[in-house]
């Protein structure tokens, strides 16, 4: 692991508002700059009680002004929502205001559900366009000529890295086809995460967008002074979970020493599945998490993210992850 970056989704906690999530959301990007993360990606969902950053290419905007070294960029933007033309000038412009600054990842899920997918998407197409959509979107960042029929006003010339993000097999594949970063959401869905690593090294194609592969994956981390504390502290998210699970959305609850008595022990079971990529614990065991997951699957940046009730300890936990990243940390080869 050569970098290491943070991943957030603006969470808006019980008793607050979505103005205080924006808010926290900026002191965060910040204090990540200050601790030495190399990214601070947001991530597009709608329709989410407890998620505020829909708009995302909005907030990655205020963000970057906020801020003046980190990355900062979409983790990601759902192309099947919008049009490729129109993300190229959204980013094009952000790449113009904040130049080598601005990363777009792009997936391929709606990012809600299928109401609301309706909703963004006035014609529903049945095809997979998303392979024509990410070569729509790269020329549209590339030198076009001007007698171009159609071109990305910001946006030719800026050159935004594009990144694949995925879950599955078909992510790795088509990051590998194009010769392109690859980000894994092994965060949340990490079953197919050996093998995809291992499909998108294997079959990646030099490009003229990057040389030789690069693949991120996300883990989450919960830590504070004790294993005790942070366990409690992670109660928040593993509960916020489970009701999306069993289709229950809403605001991010405040923390709970017992589940139980709300979420059954199959749905936990999933649950903990799901979010098995973490380290949570103690400095100390938060260290020997991250490196176990670093150790198994040699990527060559990690990603971390996780969700509080408490906008501090959340602030704590990511400077205790940032420490022991650091320490394992190697640094990247020419």
């Amino acid at each position: 692991m050569h970098n290491f970056s943070l991943l957030d989704l603006s969470p808006v906690a019980e008793g607050a508002t979505v103005a205080d999530a924006l808010a926290n959301t900026t002191d965060l990007a910040r204090h990540a700059e200050a601790l030495g993360y190399h990214r601070f990606w947001l991530a597009e969902h709608h329709n989410m009680p407890g998620i505020a950053s829909a708009a995302t290419a909005v907030l990655i905007g205020h963000v970057a002004a906020a801020t003046d070294r980190i990355r900062v960029g979409a983790g990601g933007i759902m192309l099947p929502n919008h049009a490729p033309l129109m993300v190229a000038e959204a980013f094009g412009t952000l790449a113009t205001l904040h130049p080598d600054r601005i990363d777009l990842g792009i997936g391929r899920a709606p990012g809600t559900d299928q109401g609301t997918a309706r909703a963004l998407r006035r014609n529903m197409a049945q095809e997979d366009r998303f392979p024509e959509d990410v070569a729509e979107l790269l020329a549209y960042f590339g030198d076009m000529p001007d007698n171009a029929p159609v071109r990305a006003i910001p946006g030719v010339g800026t050159h935004v890295p594009v990144w694949i993000l995925g879950s599955s097999l078909y992510g790795a594949q088509l990051a590998a086809y194009f010769g392109l970063p690859y980000a894994f959401a092994s965060h949340f869905a990490p079953m197919m995460l050996d093998e995809a690593l291992a499909t998108y090294r294997r079959d990646f194609r030099p490009s003229a967008w990057l040389a030789r592969p690069y693949a991120m994956i996300a883990a989450g981390v919960c830590a504070a002074e004790t294993d005790e504390e942070a366990r409690f502290l992670r109660s928040s998210q593993l509960l916020a979970f489970a009701r999306l699970r069993t289709g229950r959305p809403g605001r991010l609850p405040r923390p709970r020493a017992d589940l139980s008595d709300e979420v059954p022990p199959p749905v936990m079971a999933q649950v903990e599945q799901a979010l098995s990529v973490s380290a949570t614990g103690s400095p100390e065991t938060v260290e020997r998490g991250l490196a176990a997951i670093l150790r198994r699957y040699k990527p060559d940046e990690l990603m971390i993210t996780g969700m509080m009730h408490d906008h501090a300890a959340r602030r704590r936990s990511f400077a205790i992850a940032a420490e022991a990243l650091k320490s394992l940390a190697t640094p990247a080869t020419a």
